[in-house]
């Protein structure tokens, strides 16, 4: 399965999902983990309040997450974390060490969580 990460250490999940401006990209199966790359982005987050949602930064990072089944970010505001649910990527917000947070994503995603929201 297919995770992308917002990490600037590439130890722990340390960055907000608007702050990132790359994604650590990696296939988990079973417990084996490979990264597979790292994508940079617009970061989404440009503090404009008149502008909640920003529909191009989001557009580009969906495009540099294309395959990834969830992304896991150390927190997430309500609008991108809808956009990505309806995109197919569960999101996951958590603060710990990468490896864990892999397994996590692998766990929720395969609890079927995405399949009930979308009922």
């Amino acid at each position: 399965m297919r995770i992308a990460v917002a990490s600037k250490s590439a130890v722990t999940v340390d960055q907000h999902f608007g702050h990132a401006q790359r994604f650590l990209i990696y296939d988990y199966t079973e417990g084996i983990i490979e990264q597979l790359a790292a994508v940079e982005v617009e970061k989404y987050c440009s503090y404009d309040p008149d502008n909640p949602f920003r529909h191009r930064q989001f557009g580009g990072i969906l495009s540099a997450l294309e395959g990834c089944q969830a992304v896991v970010t150390a927190q997430i505001g309500e609008l991108p974390k809808k956009e990505l649910l309806k995109a197919g990527i569960v999101p996951v917000s958590t603060s710990v060490a990468i490896a864990d947070a892999l397994k996590m994503a692998y766990d929720i995603v395969n609890s079927g969580i995405l399949e009930r929201i979308k009922k």
